[in-house]
């Protein structure tokens, strides 16, 4: 997806975006009526199911096993900082209450309770960010022009499930802005606000303007909501990168979401990705200078699955460890050089090399490293144990135990005082000095 800046100033970031990027992890949940065909939150699509009979899942929707408590303790066990779920999907149907369509979860369910309100509160009380996705494409309200939603060779001008040929979009974008006014009046305090799918919407610029416009409603009722790219690029702070994690992060905040299984939806025939795989995307995703969300997608009960929680859980345990090289770092030089890392992340005072593959001969070379060193140790070890390390010209050779600490990951953490450069005089040289740092951090 192009990610489009154009009418949002990167000059200086706003706070709200600096304690965004702070956070660097977050849950996504995708939780809805598709939940039930359990096939994924592209179901209706797929089956190209007409509304009339979508809307039987409805009736049907009783999530008793949902809890609140439980989906949040489970995202700070991961070590996540904020979540984001899905308060309407594209199937249209939505997961508050709300007064502008019965076609929501308190009045179309027999559960008859807005787990949107729970979890904005529950996140309040265990101490984290709340935010919401919502998808500007609808396959159910009938304003929602059907050539702004997806093409294919089975539905060439797009699908929809009640299509309108006389369907008009700004009737829906104010269909929208309500649904939004909504969400960010009546749940506490937002942190994010996450659009999803626009297609051919908003190239005009009557559109555009009307985009303008809800960001500006958004901005005055929440000025701590960051809100992503999927707008037209329209209020952007930050670009979104879907399954993939970029090459280089580039110089625009950006967030990768990725998902724990293969669907962003419930599906029962998911395989959930082990929790080495997550822990090495959150490294990526960091050392790029990214965010990094990670989706579940509950059951039709509203659980959460014991294979997803599990290597959730192991992502957590990491963390605790080595979570200093991830939170409130910024991303690190691309590492296609280097032999043993997958990363470097940095804050003031500190570089924390992020190492997956573990030296043979007992040593990791860093090769650019223009700053005086004071110490080298393990993250994750509490006693600091100094690492010996060599000096040579603007970079380093670090001595390392025998055994890997961790099977998957390890962190190095280097402290420095200053710039080799600033020591060193006009005509100085530290080329072929060596020695070896002997203090703790």
């Amino acid at each position: 997806m192009e990610h489009r800046f154009a009418e949002n100033s990167r000059e200086g970031l706003p706070e709200r975006v600096k304690r965004w990027q702070q956070a660097r992890f977050g849950m996504f949940i995708h939780w809805g009526l598709y939940a039930i065909p359990a096939r994924g939150e592209w179901s209706q699509y797929g089956d190209g199911v007409p509304a009339e009979e979508y809307e039987q899942y409805a009736p049907q929707f009783d999530p008793t096993g949902f809890d609140a408590a439980e989906w949040v303790a489970l995202a700070k066990a991961a070590g996540q900082k904020y979540l984001v779920i899905t308060a309407k999907h594209h199937d249209g149907f939505c997961m508050w209450d709300t007064a502008l369509t019965d076609y929501n979860i308190v009045k179309a369910s027999p559960f008859g309770r807005d787990p949107i309100a729970e979890l904005a509160a529950e996140c309040e009380r265990q101490g984290l960010t709340f935010g919401v996705y919502y998808s500007v494409k609808d396959w159910h309200c009938r304003d929602y022009p059907t050539r702004y939603t997806y093409r294919t060779k089975r539905h060439p001008d797009g699908f929809h499930g009640r299509p309108k040929d006389d369907a008009d979009f700004m009737k829906y974008l104010d269909y929208m802005e309500g649904q939004l006014r909504e969400l960010m009046t009546n749940y506490g305090r937002i942190g994010a606000l996450w659009f999803d799918w626009y297609g051919d919407a908003f190239e005009r610029e009557d559109e555009r303007e009307r985009a303008r416009e809800i960001i500006g409603m958004v901005r005055e009722l929440q000025p701590d909501c960051v809100v992503n790219d999927r707008l037209g690029g329209v209020g952007a702070d930050f670009a979104t990168s879907e399954q993939t994690i970029p090459g280089s992060g580039g110089a625009e905040p950006f967030e990768v979401c990725m998902t724990v299984a293969g669907s962003w939806g419930y599906s029962a025939d998911d395989t959930v990705k082990e929790g080495a795989v997550l822990i090495r995307d959150l490294v990526d995703v960091a050392g790029k200078g990214g965010n990094y969300l990670l989706n579940v997608g509950p059951s039709e009960k509203g659980l959460i699955g014991e294979a997803e929680a599990s290597s959730l859980r192991e992502l957590g345990r990491w963390l605790e460890a080595n979570g200093e090289a991830i939170y409130g770092t910024v991303g690190g030089p691309s590492m296609r050089w280097e032999e043993n890392f997958a990363a470097v992340t940095r804050r003031p005072g500190r570089e924390y090399l992020h190492v997956d593959r573990w030296p043979e001969d007992g040593r990791v070379f860093y090769n650019d490293f223009p700053r005086t060193l004071t110490s080298a140790y393990l993250l994750a070890d509490p006693e600091r144990t100094p690492l010996p390390v060599d000096l040579h010209h603007r970079s380093l050779m670090i001595h390392v135990p025998a055994e890997a600490p961790d099977p998957v990951a390890n962190v190095i953490v280097l402290t420095y005082e200053a710039l080799f450069s600033d020591l060193l005089g006009r005509n100085g040289d530290a080329r072929g000095r060596t020695r070896s740092a002997v203090t703790a951090g």
